[in-house]
């Protein structure tokens, strides 16, 4: 009998040291841990995924105001340009004063006799004041009264491109227009009353998109 054998026992429960008994190898916690672990992620990420397909298909789950726009949407921004509110007058409302700064002889007279054709009513015809005259390098200046500023003086700004529109503190109505030694012709009228046109209806300040 084999000295593994505990006392009284013997037959087919005799070690004889040529067997043992067959152990159970201990279960590895870690590699459990680690399938559990596993198994939340796989679950998280396919709910997350479920939620970003719901979301995709519902329009992103924002909601939306009066006009349609998203509560996030940022505000328009403010023109910088002020909005023209006022009725621009017509070139039949406009007096101009032609005045010729130039050494050209009869610019004034051909330069009022065209813009009468275009509409516009005609005053005084000359040569221009001793403070402009020879004095102006550009295209043309055209001076207002202050309130001329804000329509009168950009109509006529129009028919000549180019020229720098002043006011002064004149008080009446009529405008004047002298012409330069950069002056060579007014711009066509084809030019001019599509920016006319354009003047009257000023594109409108883009809405903001979300």
């Amino acid at each position: 009998m084999s000295m593994l054998t505990p006392p009284g026992m013997g037959g087919k429960y005799r070690i004889t040291g040529e067997k043992f008994p067959r152990m159970r190898r201990p279960r590895n916690r870690r590699r459990t841990i680690l399938a559990v672990v596993a198994s939340l992620v796989a679950l998280g990420m396919a709910g997350w995924g479920t939620l970003q397909l719901i979301d995709v298909f519902g329009g992103g789950g924002k909601k939306t105001t009066a006009a349609g726009r998203g509560q996030d949407c940022p505000k328009a921004a403010t023109p910088s340009a002020p909005v023209r509110n006022a009725a621009l007058p017509k070139p039949a409302k406009i007096k101009v004063n032609v005045y010729n700064a130039t050494k050209r002889g009869g610019l004034a007279k051909e330069t009022a006799d065209e813009l009468k054709k275009r509409g516009f009513a005609i005053g005084k015809v000359g040569n221009a004041p001793p403070e402009y005259d020879k004095k102006v390098k550009g295209t043309g200046i055209l001076l207002g009264a202050p309130k001329a500023v804000s329509g009168v003086l950009p109509v006529l700004g129009t028919q000549l491109k180019g020229a720098v529109q002043k006011a002064d503190a004149r008080k009446g109505t009529d405008v004047d227009l002298i012409l330069g030694n950069g002056f060579k012709t007014l711009t066509t009228k084809k030019d001019a009353d599509k920016a006319l046109a354009a003047l009257a209806r000023p594109a409108p300040a883009p809405s903001a998109k979300c």
